[in-house]
């Protein structure tokens, strides 16, 4: 592949790949050149080809990453000019998802690893003839208690292979699955669950967190009074040491069971895993937007879509293989988990894990922090995907794994790390090539809930810049638009992430169907720029001459002194460069309240390292003085304070929005997605201080 060279000073490379010709991708473009008589002969010229013909492109996609249809499609894409409504993609074929899940193209050996089940203390594993014969008695089960195409089953479950067999499961019948981590609270709980009213609920009834064992009766018993068309209870036994009491958690109008007298009492117990014949847009998935300021929305996304999708990232932009191990620290909640189950559909093994990522701890001493790098040693996980906030820890912690005092590890069978849920660092790109491993794809990646899917991806073609998100991804025809929607992608000017072409993983509806939903889906995406313009909420900036892409925040983060826009991120990346010792963590908001305010203050709040509350008297100083240098006088914080916690979602995301709004005197109604809300009121208090 020729050699980029970024102009960018900012841009320094940290990796190539030595062997490009033996990707997957690299496979793919010369089928495409061979079949069509292209030329395309680097990233670039592949992706301007799959945004301009995405008719062609996506056909491509369905035949090579050999999708399992019933029946064929008579066309690929009805228009590509507009994106709302909603396009049809591949119109008249049929298939199920569950199926390609479960029978990938591939054809894994049956008596290979398909699933690795493991917790703070155990592993199971799980192999694909085992897990299609779970599926196939949790199907019969599900059909037996009622379940038909379209009825919605529901989790609030964990990271464990008793999840993947019961959405599979839901899958393979037509009934759409969401799933709920048993970490949230019953009121954010009850805020997705009773808009979608569920028929079946499947709960653990508790978890091993950080050496402890958290029984989730008290949950399960508020969320199942509260929901009246809920017919059936399946309690999980995932901690068997705690007592199960069946007894008051019986659903008003239904009954409860443990899962094991689920599927004793299914009449024919040898009946077959039969898989519906599904449209292309039928529903697999239920998710949730993040609902900070409000109830958050119901997202319900398309078997094809989200197949073909995830299909095209794993095999194209991650080169996932069969038998190779895919491992994300994710709940059930976060969209990452829907991608993980995913690899099964390219033949990889999954690694499911449930638990504290610093358990269990280092018994040398240590604090916890060699429990993933030990994970990965011990089950030979090949792709190893996590939060940026959970890397920039471990930066925190000048953590070197392979160079441990007392027990290393050689991180030998890992060819890549993804990192997701906020802007990576450009420093902590530096401290994952110099600490963790110098020879693996870097994968900072961005799309969301939204579309189940990636925007932006790594490639294993390209080389990984600090601090730049590789590429665009295949298909997602990515533009940056300034306020008034000129495209500005070619200037390096930061402005809104958008998409101009159609793409399969748009998602199906929002929930209600109809056009109370309809109504919801518009506002959401389509409300700035118009029909044609996916508006996705991301500030960026595209390296004109990189083609990566670099993070800055969400659009409704940017902050604007003095007319001046800039991302959130930039402000982030100073602190954890220069002030990681003493700041643990920070929320940057940009304040201005109307007929008080002639301009945008930017104020920064700080979490102090040594969990104090009252500032040093000159790190506000020093602060403001390498922001000044680093950035710009404009990027200068007008008010730094300590505070003593961040608002987070249950994914880890900072919630600068839901802050945003105190302070600056809107009164909009926080949701329950703000995982540690109570902290909500320290905020609404220095307003009343600091008014």
């Amino acid at each position: 592949m020729p050699h980029i060279q970024s102009l960018d000073p900012e841009s320094k490379e940290l990796w190539r790949p030595s062997a490009p010709e033996s990707t997957q991708i690299f496979d793919f473009m010369t089928k495409v050149n061979k079949k069509h008589g292209f030329s395309l002969d680097d990233y670039q010229t592949l992706w301007n080809w799959s945004v301009s013909e995405p008719g062609q492109f996506w056909e491509e996609i369905w035949h090579y990453t050999k999708i399992k249809a019933h029946e064929p499609y008579q066309q690929v894409l009805d228009t590509k000019d507009v994106l709302f409504p909603r396009p049809s993609f591949f119109e008249g074929s049929t298939l199920n998802f569950a199926e390609n899940l479960l029978y990938p193209a591939c054809a894994p050996d049956e008596n290979s690893v398909a699933v690795i089940s493991a917790t703070e203390a155990a592993r199971e594993l799980i192999t694909w003839k085992e897990l299609r014969e779970r599926v196939r008695l949790c199907a019969n089960a599900l059909k037996e208690a009622g379940i038909v195409s379209g009825d919605r089953v529901a989790g609030f479950v964990g990271n464990h292979v008793y999840t993947v067999v019961a959405m599979l499961a839901a899958a393979s019948i037509g009934a759409y699955w969401t799933g709920v981590s048993p970490d949230t609270g019953v009121h954010a709980v009850l805020e997705r669950l009773k808009q979608i009213q569920p028929k079946i609920l499947f709960a653990d009834n508790g978890s091993l967190y950080n050496g402890k064992v958290h029984g989730s009766h008290a949950k399960v018993w508020e969320i199942v009074s509260e929901l009246p068309d809920l017919e059936l209870l399946v309690l999980l036994v995932t901690a068997p040491e705690l007592e199960v009491n069946l007894n008051d958690l019986k659903p008003a109008n239904g009954k409860s069971m443990v899962y094991g007298d689920f599927l004793a009492n299914v009449q024919n117990s040898q009946a077959p895993l039969e898989f519906a014949s599904l449209k292309p847009e039928h529903p697999v998935y239920i998710l949730y937007s993040s609902g900070t300021t409000g109830a958050p929305k119901p997202i319900v996304h398309g078997s094809l879509g989200t197949l073909l999708q995830h299909k095209k990232e794993h095999l194209l932009h991650c080169d996932i293989r069969p038998g190779d191990r895919l491992f994300y620290f994710t709940t059930t909640t976060w969209m990452m988990w829907h991608w993980l189950v995913s690899g099964l559909a390219s033949g990889a093994t999954i690694v499911l894990y449930d638990g504290s990522p610093f358990r269990p701890f280092d018994i040398e001493g240590g604090k916890g922090e060699m429990a993933m790098p030990r994970l990965i040693e011990e089950l030979q996980i090949t792709h190893f995907g996590t939060s940026a906030k959970y890397l920039s820890l471990l930066e925190q912690a000048a953590l070197n794994p392979r160079k441990h005092a007392h027990r290393p590890v050689s991180l030998k069978s890992l060819r890549a790390i993804f990192s997701t849920g906020s802007p990576l660092a450009p420093s902590t790109f530096e401290y994952i090539y110099s600490s963790i491993h110098h020879d693996i794809m870097l994968g900072s990646i961005t799309g969301g809930t939204d579309i189940l899917s990636l925007f932006c991806s790594g490639c294993p073609i390209l080389p990984v810049y600090k601090g730049e998100i590789q590429c665009r991804s295949l298909g997602m025809d990515i533009s940056v638009f300034d306020y008034a929607g000129n495209d500005i992608s070619e200037t390096g000017e930061p402005g809104d992430l958008v998409c101009v072409t159609p793409f399969p993983a748009q998602p199906v509806m929002f929930w209600p169907p109809g056009p109370a939903g309809l109504e919801k889906y518009r506002k959401s995406y389509f409300d700035v720029f118009g029909p044609k313009v996916w508006h996705h909420g991301d500030y960026v900036r595209l390296n004109p001459q990189t083609g990566g892409v670099v993070m800055l925040g969400r659009s409704d983060g940017v902050l604007k002194p003095s007319g001046v826009r800039f991302g959130s991120a930039e402000i982030y990346n100073i602190l954890l460069k220069h002030f990681a010792d003493e700041v643990e963590d920070s929320l940057c908001i940009g304040r201005r309240r109307e007929g008080i305010d002639t301009d945008e203050t930017v104020v920064l709040f700080v979490r102090l390292a040594s969990g104090k509350s009252d500032m040093p008297s000159d790190l506000a100083a020093r602060i403001q003085a390498t922001i000044r240098k680093e950035l710009s006088p404009r990027h200068v914080p007008g008010v730094i304070d300590a505070c003593p916690e961040i608002p987070v979602t249950s994914n880890g995301k900072k919630v600068e929005n839901a802050v945003k709004q105190i302070l600056c005197g809107l009164n909009i109604k926080i949701g329950a997605s703000v995982a540690n809300a109570s902290c909500l009121d320290w905020y609404r208090n220095w307003v009343s201080e600091y008014p």
